[in-house]
């Protein structure tokens, strides 16, 4: 992916530019849809109330919010799917899980729940295409515009990379979309290695 990327044009945005423009076409991927790819083990989400609990060690906490968000989440994609669009999601999984990858993948199993399409795939399915680094993490919405997610030292969100090459939109959406059809539904994969697992260490 990264190979994908190299030279072609791109417009860096900080976080205020990125989550605006990022607004702007969200709402209007149409059905190509939404296409993110997920690499990396871990993030921090600050200002997240259930990614706060868990940072500090109270698992039975941050289950309990994630739940309280099955609300928000029903009218979130039912508004999605008023406006005509899907998202679909490829989550790279390395084993034994990291503390926050556990985590994430309970609030990812309730998004599923109502209505996002994940797939779970390892490094093996990935490794053709980490010869040099990882592969970065990517959000393609419709057909105009991908960015490739920017985070700091900490993994803190930090902005973006704006592409809208439609050749390189297209190529790199292709590589998702293969890895999706290969990969496994999130509630089965979720069901054999993450429901068995002792609260993680934050």
């Amino acid at each position: 992916m990264h190979d994908l990327l190299a030279g072609v044009p791109s417009e860096r945005l900080d976080l205020d530019a990125y989550q605006e423009d990022f607004a702007t076409y969200f709402w209007n991927c149409g059905e190509a849809g939404f296409w993110k790819l997920e690499r990396q083990q871990h993030f921090r989400e600050p200002g997240v109330a259930s990614w706060e609990a868990f940072s500090r060690g109270e698992w039975p906490t941050a289950l309990t919010l994630i739940a309280e968000q099955e609300d928000h989440f029903e009218r979130y994609f039912r508004e999605i799917k008023d406006h005509g669009f899907a998202l679909h999601r490829v989550r790279v999984v390395e084993e034994p899980l990291a503390p926050y990858l556990q985590w994430e993948l309970h609030l990812l199993r309730l998004k599923e729940k109502h209505g996002e399409d994940t797939r779970v795939v390892g490094p093996d399915d990935v490794r053709a295409f980490e010869s040099d680094e990882v592969l970065p993490e990517i959000a393609i919405l419709g057909t105009s515009v991908m960015y490739e997610i920017v985070y700091d030292e900490r993994g803190v969100l930090a902005g973006g990379r704006r592409f809208t090459d439609a050749a390189k939109i297209a190529a790199c959406k292709k590589v998702i979309q293969d890895l999706h059809r290969s990969g496994e539904r999130l509630h089965s994969f979720f069901e054999r290695r993450v429901s068995p697992l002792p609260p993680p260490e934050a």
